[in-house]
């Protein structure tokens, strides 16, 4: 029997011989069958009908970057689930916020963590940022199948350059093109309408409070014009996912602070129903 046939203990060789850092590879070698990108859909007419989540916005500040999203899930005209998670930890310094087929886009986070968590523990030290924007990258690439199907994710990658010592935002498209995004940036349904609310708001010297309000206020602004996002909902007491990524690593706004803000915006909606406007210099 060959050496990379064999078994020690209870674990394959395959877990036991040097190899790539990346658990991707890893995986292609030993079990590709097992891979999103993979997988064979049996034959359908038209686009299969699945919850896709939407919208994710982020928006950089002095001290790092502000990831969130809202919590609404939709399938064709219904709503899903009103409560869904779309912000998720990659690693200590970054976050991924999905949009898109929703079961799906939740796989390929945990495969991207698993990737960064292995890449570690391998190589000893952390991917760059960079790094791991063209990681997801690839994973994203890698689905291209499934997206012509119409199981596409476009996910926002965001986290806090350890070496340039700044946040930064990556966006996506459906093919794996990568673009690195300045200021703010917004994926989803309602991208067009929340990238809108942000581009009169914001400013190159926010602080941390008032970059998670702007990200709110976007979102809020999306929600009142894109039926598939979801705005604060104060009767179901569910609220935006907040994340801020700064030289302190990942932290996850609770949910005091996230009804804080969410209440205070809604507050002021009474007297300004369409939003703050922009200062005028």
């Amino acid at each position: 029997m060959e050496a990379n046939t064999r078994s020690t203990g209870r674990l394959p060789a395959a877990f036991l011989t040097p190899g790539s850092s990346s658990f991707m590879d890893f995986l292609s070698e030993h079990q590709p069958e097992i891979l999103p990108g993979n997988r064979q859909l049996p034959p359908t007419q038209g686009v299969i009908e699945a919850p896709h989540g939407t919208t994710i916005v982020a928006t950089t500040f002095p001290g790092g970057v502000v990831l969130a999203g809202d919590r609404r899930a939709t399938m064709g005209n219904v709503i899903a689930q009103r409560d869904i998670e779309k912000v998720f930890p990659a690693d200590e310094y970054s976050a991924v916020g999905i949009a898109g087929t929703a079961g799906l886009a939740v796989e390929m986070v945990k495969l991207f963590q698993l990737e960064l968590e292995h890449f570690e523990k391998v190589e000893g030290a952390t991917l760059s940022l960079e790094g791991k924007a063209n990681r997801l990258s690839t994973m994203i690439r890698s689905n291209l199948g499934m997206a012509m199907q119409g199981l596409a994710v476009v996910p926002l990658f965001a986290g806090y350059d350890v070496d340039r010592e700044k946040g930064r935002i990556f966006s996506y498209d459906v093919t794996g093109g990568r673009s690195e995004e300045h200021g703010f940036a917004a994926t989803g349904s309602g991208s067009v309408f929340a990238r809108g609310a942000m581009k009169k708001l914001y400013r190159n010297d926010l602080t941390e409070q008032e970059a998670t309000t702007l990200v709110v206020q976007a979102l809020y602004d999306a929600a009142d014009d894109d039926s598939a996002t979801g705005g604060p909902d104060v009767a179901r007491r569910i609220y935006p996912i907040v994340t801020v990524i700064s030289d302190e690593g990942f932290r996850r706004l609770g949910d005091e602070e996230s009804s804080e803000i969410a209440r205070s915006i809604l507050e002021r909606r009474l007297e300004q129903p369409d939003g703050p406007r922009a200062s005028l210099l």
